[in-house]
């Protein structure tokens, strides 16, 4: 018989100090994940991120730091979604776009980092 996890309790949407490194690792993750979706789909001249990826990372970011559950989980594996459904969708695409990318130039310890975190 296997226990159940132990679910996240509300901390009411400041993030706690146990939670910065984790939301530092995952803003890093999705912050490089929208960087590699950005340069091969959209190509943005002079480098960076297109006005269209910025406002997905600035949205997502607002999201992380502002997730109501300590220890903060995963966002796929929250049982409150807070993206609008538009934007949820969006992260998937660029989730799986970049996640291919990685592994097809063996960069699985993106993926591992993901994963594990």
């Amino acid at each position: 018989m296997s226990a159940a996890a132990p679910k996240a309790a509300p901390r009411g949407g400041r993030a706690a100090a146990g939670n910065d490194a984790a939301i530092a690792s995952d803003l890093y993750t999705l912050t490089r994940f929208i960087e590699v979706y950005c340069e091969r789909k959209h190509a943005p001249a002079g480098g960076g991120l297109c006005p269209e990826c910025r406002e997905l990372l600035d949205y997502a970011e607002a999201r992380l730091r502002a997730c109501p559950y300590d220890p903060k989980p995963k966002c796929k594996a929250c049982q409150t979604h807070c993206y609008a459904p538009e934007r949820r969708q969006r992260i998937r695409e660029v989730m799986k776009f970049s996640g291919m990318h990685f592994v097809k130039r063996g960069r699985i310890d993106w993926l591992v980092r993901y994963f594990l975190s």
